[in-house]
């Protein structure tokens, strides 16, 4: 299996399933690092005062959130740490919902979960009971200090964790400001029959492996040519990984009974809690 960036376990009722939390993506477009061409060593970035153009030291930086324009309300590292969720390391389920009603526009980043430490039949429970339903579970879950609204679907013999944007982050249509020619358009029977048949002609079956990133295909082969030619460079880099914890096992059938029982969790709407600043990511060439 692929290494698990999350350990923890599924929370519905009185019911914990342990989980480990692999992505279902990876980034592959093509990385372009800084380095000084006089001796090939990584260039990093300055922290400079956009107003003097002076380099700024790490003890003179301070994280303000804009509170009117030109105007911010500084916040000590103390307060912010203290606006962390916490982290339980479980994944809370607080409701089900038709698989249908999560909007599009909601979803973010996929995730697979696998089962971990004998979770297998509670697990499997789980994804059936969500696939004869056509229900996905609704829950919270708090990942790298940052509380995030997620979904949970069957995918054949998977379960997948998708996280969903929150509410406020999304933008609903009337941004577009569409027009009448676009919400009452009035189309003619031969333009959409015309239409159809272009889309019947066009139709073909999903083939992932037919699309490529034609851009990121010509500068790897341009990479691989140089480096076969001699033309590579040393560049020392460091590289660290985090453990992360796990959660135990549960007897299933007494707490499936004492969930039903009336004791399970509460169906509390989730609450939005804002992360701290994230640091920057490295400079991608644009295609």
């Amino acid at each position: 299996m692929a290494r698990a960036i999350w350990k923890g376990a599924i929370s519905f009722g009185l019911v914990h399933i342990p989980v480990a939390l692999v992505s279902a993506t990876s980034s592959q477009g093509v990385d372009f690092d800084w380095l000084d061409s006089r001796s090939m060593d990584p260039v990093g970035y300055k922290r400079v005062n956009k107003v003097t153009g002076k380099e700024v030291t790490k003890e003179h930086i301070v994280k303000g959130v804009a509170y009117e324009k030109g105007r911010y309300v500084v916040l000590s590292e103390e307060e912010i740490r203290s606006a962390h969720p916490v982290s339980t390391q479980t994944i809370d389920i607080f409701s089900f919902v038709e698989a249908d009603q999560i909007p599009l526009q909601n979803i973010d980043t996929p995730y697979y979960l696998a089962p971990d430490k004998r979770g297998g039949k509670v697990y499997a429970l789980l994804r059936e009971t969500l696939t004869k339903t056509n229900k996905v579970a609704l829950a919270r879950v708090v990942l790298h200090t940052r509380q995030y609204l997620a979904a949970l679907m069957p995918l054949e013999s998977a379960l997948v964790l998708v996280k969903l944007r929150w509410p406020a982050e999304v933008r609903g249509l009337d941004a577009l400001e569409l027009g009448p020619d676009v919400t009452k358009a009035e189309l003619a029977k031969g333009e959409l029959d015309m239409a159809k048949r272009l889309v019947q002609d066009m139709s073909a079956e999903w083939s992932p492996e037919d699309y490529r990133d034609e851009f990121e295909d010509k500068i790897m082969a341009l990479v691989d040519k140089k480096a076969h030619e001699g033309k590579i460079e040393d560049v020392e880099t460091d590289t660290g990984e985090e453990q992360r914890k796990t959660a135990d096992v549960i007897d299933l059938t007494e707490l499936l009974k004492r969930s039903l029982g009336g004791k399970g969790g509460s169906k509390a709407a989730p609450a939005k809690t804002k992360a701290a600043g994230k640091p920057a990511a490295r400079k991608k060439v644009s295609k």
